[in-house]
C-alpha cells in the first residue's frame, strides 16, 4: 500500500515497515518455500509502485495475478486483516489497477516480439544451447549482416543469413576467417528447433517498445501492471530466462542515465529468478552481474522472486538492498545450511533469533529488511504482509480475453508485420543470380546460333563459289 509517500509492505508489532521509494530502485528479493505468501507479498508491492505511479512488469507463472484488474473482495477474513493493520484509517479500499496482459505466444495476451538483430547474438546462443564454436559463429554472421546492411528480423531470415554465408564460405573467409561448414550446419538446426519451440512466434515485427510500458496507467495517475502470462512460457525454461535477460539488456541500452530519483521510473518482478541463472556461460553471468549493478543509474528496480536466496548468485545477491523473506524449510542438512546462510545474511535484531524465526513463521508473514533513506541496510524486522487492495485470485481466461481485446495496445501488436528483409534479400539476390545466368545462357545459345548460321553460311559461299568456278571451267572448255 502507497502510504504517507511510501511502500508500505507489512507490519511489525505496531510499527509500519516500508520502502522509501527513491531506494526502491536499489532492488530487491523476495523468497521463501512454497506456500509462505511470495504471491500476496509480490501483489501488495506492485499496487504500491502503481499507487505511486510507477509502471511495473510482473512475471505471471501460476496465472494468479490477473485478479489486479479486479477490485478485491470484502470477507470477514478481509475485515480482520483491516482491523489488524488500522488499514481503514490509513485510506485503505477496493480498487482494481491498470492492467496490461501479455503472451510471447499470443494466447492470453497481447503478442511479444522481438527481431534477431535485437536479441543479439550472445542471448540467442543461449536460447540454441550452442557450445562456444558455434557462438563465435553466429556473432560474426551477425557482423556481416550488419556489414552488408541486411536486416535479421525473425527465424526465416536468420536461415537465410546462414544458407548465405554457407555459399560463400570461401570468399568471406577472406575478411572474416574461416568458418566450418559443419558448425554453419549445427546452428542451422538449432535454429528449426527453436522455431519448433515456439520462435516463429516470437521472433518478428511489430517488436515490443519497452517504452510503452511506461505510458498506460490510468487517468488516476496509477502506473502500468504489465502482466506477462508465463503458464506455457515457463515450460521452456530457457526460454523464459532468455527472454526476462533480454529485457534488461534492452533496458539498460535503451534508457539514459537518471542517477537518484525520488521514485523509480520502473520496477520489474521476475518470479522464478533461478532460472535466469541456469546452465548460462561466465561471460553471460558476468553482463547480468553488470546489468544489474549498473541499471540503478537508469531509475529502474529489479526485484527477485525465488523459494531460497542461494538461487542467486553471490554478485547478484549483494546488489539487492530490499529483502523480505518468507519462511523456509529445514529438513535436511544442506537445507539446515541454507537457511542458517539467509539467517546470516540479515542485520541482527537482538529481539528475537532470525534463524528460529525463518523455521517457524507462517503463511502471510515474513522477516524484512529495507534500505534506510541513506541507503543503510536496515535491522531486520519480523512482520505480517498486509492484505492487496485488487482481486486475491485470478480471473477466469474468458474475462482475461475481454480485457486484452479492449487494450488499446492490442491493435498494435495484434498483426505481424513481414517486411522486407534477409530472406526477401537472399530471395532477390536468388532470383537475380537465377536471371543473370538464364540471360547469359540464352546469350551463349544465341552465339551457337550465330556461329552454327555463320558457318553455315560460309560452306553455303564456298558452295557457290565452286559451282561458279565449274560453270566457267564449263564454258571456257566448251568455246575451246
Amino acid at each position: 500500500m502507497f502510504y504517507n509517500n511510501k511502500i508500505w509492505i507489512g507490519d511489525s508489532n505496531g510499527e509500519k515497515v516500508c520502502i522509501e521509494p527513491k531506494m526502491a530502485n536499489r532492488h530487491g528479493l523476495i523468497a521463501g518455500a512454497t506456500g509462505t505468501g511470495k504471491t500476496i507479498t509480490l501483489k501488495v508491492l506492485a499496487e504500491s509502485f502503481s499507487d505511486a505511479g510507477v509502471p511495473v512488469f510482473l512475471a505471471d507463472i501460476k496465472g494468479d495475478l490477473s485478479g489486479m484488474c479486479r477490485p478485491g473482495v470484502d470477507s470477514e477474513d478481509m475485515q480482520k486483516r483491516i482491523r489488524r493493520f488500522g488499514l481503514a484509517e490509513c485510506g485503505f479500499n477496493y480498487h482494481a489497477y491498470p492492467s496490461t496482459f501479455w503472451d510471447i505466444y499470443g494466447n492470453m495476451g497481447i503478442p511479444v516480439r522481438t527481431t534477431i538483430s535485437e536479441m543479439g547474438p550472445v542471448l540467442l546462443s543461449r536460447l540454441m544451447n550452442l557450445n562456444d564454436t558455434q557462438t563465435a559463429i553466429l556473432t560474426i554472421i551477425f557482423k556481416i549482416a550488419d556489414d552488408q546492411d541486411i536486416l535479421l528480423i525473425d527465424t526465416k531470415d536468420l536461415k537465410a543469413m546462414l544458407q548465405y554465408v554457407n555459399e560463400h564460405n570461401a570468399e568471406l573467409a577472406m575478411e572474416y576467417g574461416a568458418m566450418a561448414k559443419q558448425s554453419i550446419t549445427a546452428i542451422l538446426r538449432h535454429v528449426v528447433a527453436l522455431e519448433a519451440a515456439g520462435g516463429e512466434e516470437f521472433f518478428g515485427e511489430p517488436a515490443l517498445n519497452l517504452s510503452d510500458w511506461f505510458f498506460g496507467g490510468d487517468f488516476s495517475g496509477r502506473g502500468s501492471i504489465n502482466i506477462l502470462d508465463c503458464r506455457q512460457l515457463v515450460n521452456d525454461t530457457t526460454l523464459y530466462g532468455t527472454f526476462l535477460l533480454w529485457m534488461l539488456s534492452e533496458l539498460f541500452e535503451t534508457l539514459p542515465e537518471v542517477g537518484d530519483m525520488e521514485k523509480p521510473r520502473m520496477v520489474f518482478f521476475f518470479d522464478e529468478a533461478h532460472l535466469l541463472f541456469k546452465d548460462i556461460s561466465k561471460a553471460l553471468q558476468s553482463k547480468i552481474e553488470q546489468v544489474v549493478k549498473l541499471i540503478r543509474s537508469k531509475g529502474v528496480g529489479v526485484y527477485f522472486i525465488t523459494q531460497s536466496p542461494k538461487d542467486i548468485p553471490e554478485a547478484v545477491l549483494s546488489q539487492l538492498g530490499n529483502k523480505i523473506q518468507h519462511a523456509l524449510r529445514a529438513y535436511t542438512p544442506a537445507d539446515e545450511k541454507a537457511v542458517k546462510a539467509a539467517a546470516a545474511s540479515f542485520r541482527t535484531n537482538p529481539e528475537f533469533d532470525t534463524y528460529e524465526v525463518l523455521t517457524s513463521m507462517g503463511t502471510g508473514e515474513a522477516i524484512i529488511s529495507v534500505l534506510d533513506a541513506d541507503g543503510i541496510p536496515g535491522m531486520v524486522k519480523q512482520c505480517k504482509i498486509l492484505p492487496p487492495q485488487s482481486m486475491m485470485g485470478p480471473i477466469s481466461d474468458e474475462e482475461k480475453k475481454q480485457e486484452i481485446l479492449k487494450n488499446n495496445l492490442y491493435l498494435k501488436y495484434k498483426d505481424d508485420i513481414d517486411r522486407d528483409s534477409a530472406f526477401e534479400f537472399m530471395q532477390r539476390m536468388m532470383q537475380e543470380k537465377a536471371a543473370a545466368e538464364q540471360q547469359a545462357a540464352e546469350a551463349e545459345a544465341a552465339a551457337r546460333e550465330a556461329e552454327a548460321a555463320a558457318k553455315e553460311a560460309e560452306k553455303a559461299r564456298i558452295a557457290e563459289e565452286k559451282r561458279i568456278q565449274k560453270e566457267i571451267e564449263r564454258e571456257e572448255r566448251e568455246a575451246a
